[in-house]
């Protein structure tokens, strides 16, 4: 029941998304704002709209740079378009957007096939994954305040992907990530800081950013928090597991 609520939900805001862009479609001499760009942009993804996806084909021509990310973002999913997708993130990061600088990072960081017999067009190469030059794309997108590109750079620092391995530049990202509320960036800095990786071993201030993570529902924090405090209150370690295990369930694609 619960799961055909929400479909039912998810029916409506795309509904709505189509409504807004098909309804509000502005004249040629006035940008569309982002709202109608992104609506537009939902709209082809998730009903496959032709009319979407061309009208947001026209904006990407004009040069609008939430556009460009939008239809590259979507042209990512279509591996005989690897090329121009890639085209339009860079321009649209080139010019500021910080979303479309993060899209380019995972880019280049995963990779993607396109020769023929792995998906792409015939004649088309694929490309592998490099993250060294994913590296300042997700640089440029954190330091615009984008969360999940400080992470994914406090990730890649701590782990030697693609840079080399420095737990200290992690931790920063990581800080980064977490003052701007991401909670697995707050889990993991808590752990740096509970065992002194990159960091002065702080207990406290680790526990406090564990206490954060969980509050932000992220099962990994929900679950070592319960395991923390089982022996002074098992009430309360009882209640963190059973939410754990509700949002590893209900958001298994969140984090």
């Amino acid at each position: 029941m619960k799961s055909a609520h929400l479909l039912a939900g998810a029916s409506v805001v795309v509904a709505g998304a189509v409504l807004v862009w098909s309804t509000h479609t502005p004249a040629s001499a006035q940008a569309p704002s982002a709202a109608q760009i992104e609506a537009a942009a939902m709209a082809a993804a998730q009903t496959g709209s032709p009319e979407a996806r061309q009208q947001l084909q026209r904006w990407a021509r004009q040069g609008l740079p939430v556009a460009e990310r939008e239809l590259g973002t979507l042209y990512r999913k279509e591996p005989e378009r690897q090329g121009p997708a890639r085209q339009l993130l860079e321009h649209a990061a080139r010019a500021g957007d910080a979303e479309a600088a993060y899209q380019l990072g995972e880019m280049l960081r995963a990779g993607f096939a396109g020769a023929a017999g792995q998906g792409g067009a015939p004649g088309q190469q694929g490309q592998p994954g490099q993250p060294g030059k994913a590296w300042p794309w997700y640089r440029q997108a954190a330091e615009a305040g984008h969360a999940r590109a400080a992470l994914t750079l406090g990730q890649m620092a701590a782990n030697g992907d693609g840079v080399r391995k420095d737990a200290a530049v992690a931790a920063r990202w990581l800080t980064l990530a977490s003052d701007l509320g991401n909670a697995h960036a707050m889990f993991l800095l808590s752990n740096a800081y509970r065992y002194g990786v990159g960091v002065e071993r702080d207990e406290a201030r680790g526990f406090q950013l564990l206490e954060n993570a969980a509050e932000h529902e992220y099962p990994p924090a929900l679950q070592d928090l319960a395991l923390a405090v089982q022996s002074e209150d098992a009430q309360r370690a009882g209640h963190l597991l059973k939410e754990a295990s509700e949002h590893r369930r209900n958001n298994w694609n969140r984090y």
